[in-house]
C-alpha cells in the first residue's frame, strides 16, 4: 500500500464518483499523486443523471489520460426518487465545458459489479474513495458480503456530524441522495473506514484568490467558475468549497486531518433529520444508568473533525496545475 505518509508500495485506487465539478478536482488530485493509481471507475447518480455522470467520467479519463475502466452505476437512489444537482454543477455536470462526447465507452459490468470483482480479484490491495451517493457501494455489499474485508481503506465523502447540511438544514447532499445506501455501508464493518464531512470540508473554504490565481487555460479554473458563483450565492462570499479533493487528500496522506471515532448511523425516519449521519457523543460514565443508543453494534469509524486547510489548497493548486 501506499501513500505520502511513507507506507511501502502503491495505493491502488477505486473511485465511485457522480462527476461533478468537485469529483473532476478530485480525480485531477490522485492523478498528480506519485505513489497512487485510480485502477477503476464507477459512476452513480447524485450530482447528475447516470449517463451524465458517466459521460463526464470518460471526458475526464481521456483529458487526464487515464487508461481505466470506467463502469456506470446506479441510476437512482434505494429507496426514494431521484434528485440531482446541476443548480451547483450545471446542466452538463462540468459547470458547461463538459465538451465533446467522449470517444471512449463504459465497460459492460456494473459499477457494483465492478468493485466486487475488483475486490476479489486482489484481496487487501485496494482502497476505496466514495465521493458520490453510496448506492454503488451498498449494491456491491449484497453482491459479494465480504468487501469490507476484500478492501484495505475506505474513505467516504459524506455527512454533517456537528455542523448545518447543505441540500437540507440536517443533511449533506451526497448521504441525503440515499441514505438507506449510506445506512448499510456504515453497518457494513469495514475494517478502515474514514468519512469527511462538513465539518472540514466547509472549513477548506477556497477564497476567490485561490481561484485567481490558476492560469487562465487552466481547465479546472474554467469549470470552477459556475460552482464558485454558486457557492457566492450559497455562503455569500466568494470562492468555494472543494468537497471531494480534500476526501482524496486525506485518503492519500490521512494525518492531514484530525478525527473523532464512534459507530455511526444515518437517520432514515426523521420529517426534518432524514439523511443525517448521527452518533451518540454523550460522555457517559461506565455506570451510568443510560446506555449507549445509536449503532452500539456497529464497526467504529473515523470522522475527520480538522484538517490542514492550507496544507490541502497547496497541494491542491499544484495538482489541477499539472500538464
Amino acid at each position: 500500500m501506499a501513500s505520502p505518509t511513507g507506507m511501502i508500495g502503491r495505493m491502488r485506487i477505486i473511485v465511485d464518483a457522480d462527476p461533478g465539478i468537485d469529483d473532476a478536482l478530485a480525480l485531477y488530485y490522485l492523478r498528480a499523486q506519485p505513489e497512487t493509481e485510480i485502477v477503476a471507475i464507477g459512476t452513480v447518480h447524485g450530482n447528475v443523471p447516470v449517463q451524465q455522470a458517466t459521460a463526464n467520467a470518460l471526458r475526464l479519463t481521456e483529458r487526464l489520460n487515464l487508461d481505466v475502466p470506467v463502469a456506470m452505476g446506479a441510476a437512482k437512489p434505494l429507496a426514494q426518487p431521484l434528485k440531482t444537482a446541476e443548480d451547483v454543477h450545471g446542466q452538463d455536470g462540468l459547470g458547461g465545458h463538459a465538451g465533446d462526447e467522449p470517444k471512449t465507452a463504459h465497460t459492460k459490468e456494473s459499477a457494483a459489479e465492478q468493485l466486487a470483482d475488483k475486490a476479489r480479484e486482489n484481496p487487501g490491495e485496494l482502497s476505496l474513495l466514495a465521493i458520490g451517493p453510496l448506492t454503488n457501494v451498498a449494491l456491491a455489499l449484497q453482491i459479494e458480503p465480504r468487501l469490507p474485508q476484500l478492501l484495505d481503506k475506505v474513505v467516504v465523502m459524506g455527512g454533517a456530524l456537528n455542523v448545518p447540511g447543505n441540500i437540507t438544514s440536517h443533511a449533506e447532499a451526497n448521504f441525503w441522495h440515499d441514505p438507506e445506501a449510506a445506512d448499510l455501508v456504515l453497518a457494513a464493518g469495514f475494517e478502515d473506514l474514514t468519512i469527511v464531512g462538513l465539518d472540514v470540508t466547509m472549513e477548506g473554504h477556497a477564497p476567490q484568490e485561490w481561484l485567481d490565481a490558476l492560469p487562465d487555460d487552466c481547465f479546472p479554473r474554467r469549470i470552477l467558475g459556475f460552482y464558485a458563483d454558486f457557492y457566492a450565492s450559497f455562503l455569500g462570499k466568494k470562492g468555494f468549497v472543494p468537497h471531494d479533493p480534500l476526501a482524496a487528500a486525506i485518503l492519500c496522506e490521512p494525518a492531514l486531518a484530525t478525527y473523532h471515532e464512534d459507530r455511526f448511523a444515518i437517520e432514515l425516519t426523521g420529517r426534518y433529520t432524514r439523511g443525517k449521519i448521527v452518533a451518540d457523543q454523550r460522555f457517559l460514565a461506565a455506570d451510568s444508568p443510560f446506555g449507549r443508543d445509536i449503532a452500539t453494534e456497529r464497526t467504529r469509524a473515523k470522522y475527520a473533525v480538522t484538517a490542514d486547510n492550507a496544507g490541502f489548497l497547496a497541494r491542491l493548486r499544484h495538482a489541477v496545475t499539472q500538464p
